[in-house]
């Protein structure tokens, strides 16, 4: 039997960076996301006993080791847990640019956990799904759900997971505007990106002392469908991580002049009464979190500079489906 999952990209709107245990990948802070329905991941995964090795297969080309490197420790963690000796055969299909700040990692490994435990037979309740995502990519811990969820950052393997805040968001018109600056893969990549801010950045540290009061008025701002307060909660939040990179040792940042062209869009409607909030992950690319009816007017003022092929609607998601073929 080849099992199958299907999990969608969530973008973080208080965020995850930096890790206190990079092997069990525990984060150093709570983070709170947006699962949303643009872009997703879809994965095959079949145990089969003539393998002699993992074989994974992305987009429908055949991956070398370094890049199956990741998919192939996860499938050991997998076959640990599980007690199994069979090599597996891995074909996903990324409907999501690759590394390019757009969540990739986050539905690809929430898809390939999903995928994984019903092949194996391992639990497919939504905790042991998202503590097991994790080891693949911490955001992939949220990509379970739909609607906002929040990965609490635990203390060890058994308790740090993500669970739902609230899931069924038919009675809030909320949309998200994905402007693609870039597409092409990251030169610094999340994980060494983290390591160098949390190790060098003079900033870090306030970082962290803000994140409680970020994530308090996001929890109620979802509770009372505030959309003023999630908004300038979240983009204050990205912009404080971006900080954080620029008083590392060296500097560096994932911003475009594309980024800060977006930003300057969105701040100029806001000053009209048109609100819109922006959030960027570790990339060029920004998302603008807005309400249905304001989304039309946004797309006509970004399309002005962006190409509208550029821009990309979402809306809030479904959580990780499962089945077997």
């Amino acid at each position: 039997m080849t099992s199958y999952a299907k999990a969608h990209t969530n973008i973080a709107l208080i965020k995850y960076w930096g890790k206190k245990d990079p092997q069990l990948m525990l984060p150093m802070n709570n983070s709170i996301s947006l699962t949303l329905d643009a872009f997703y991941t879809e994965t095959w995964v079949s145990f089969q006993k003539e393998l002699t090795s993992d074989r994974f297969i992305l987009n429908e080309t055949v991956q070398d080791t370094k890049q199956s490197k990741k998919v192939v420790k996860f499938l050991n963690e997998a076959r640990a847990i599980s007690k199994t000796k069979l090599f597996a055969e891995v074909k996903s299909i990324n409907h999501v640019p690759t590394a390019a700040g757009l969540a990739s990692s986050a539905s690809g490994m929430a898809a390939l956990a999903g995928a994984t435990s019903l092949a194996l037979g391992l639990p497919l309740d939504d905790i042991s799904l998202s503590r097991l995502a994790r080891h693949g990519s911490g955001s992939a811990t949220r990509s379970i759900y739909g609607g906002f969820s929040e990965w609490q950052k635990g203390s060890d393997d058994a308790t740090s997971y993500a669970v739902p805040l609230k899931e069924d968001l038919s009675d809030w018109d909320l949309a998200m505007i994905f402007i693609l600056i870039n597409d092409q893969p990251k030169k610094i990549s999340s994980t060494a990106g983290m390591a160098h801010t949390v190790e060098t950045s003079i900033f870090y540290p306030g970082w962290l002392k803000a994140i409680d009061g970020d994530l308090k008025d996001v929890r109620q701002a979802i509770s009372e469908k505030n959309f003023t307060l999630l908004g300038e909660t979240a983009e204050r939040n990205a912009l404080r991580m971006h900080a954080t990179m620029l008083g590392a040792n060296p500097p560096f940042t994932y911003l475009a002049p594309g980024t800060l062209t977006a930003l300057d869009i969105v701040q100029k409607l806001r000053e009209q009464g048109i609100l819109g909030y922006c959030t960027m992950d570790a990339g060029p690319n920004v998302k603008v979190l807005v309400e249905k009816a304001n989304v039309k007017t946004f797309l006509d003022a970004l399309s002005v500079t962006f190409p509208k092929e550029n821009l990309v609607v979402a809306f809030p998601g479904r959580g990780i489906e499962l089945k077997e073929k």
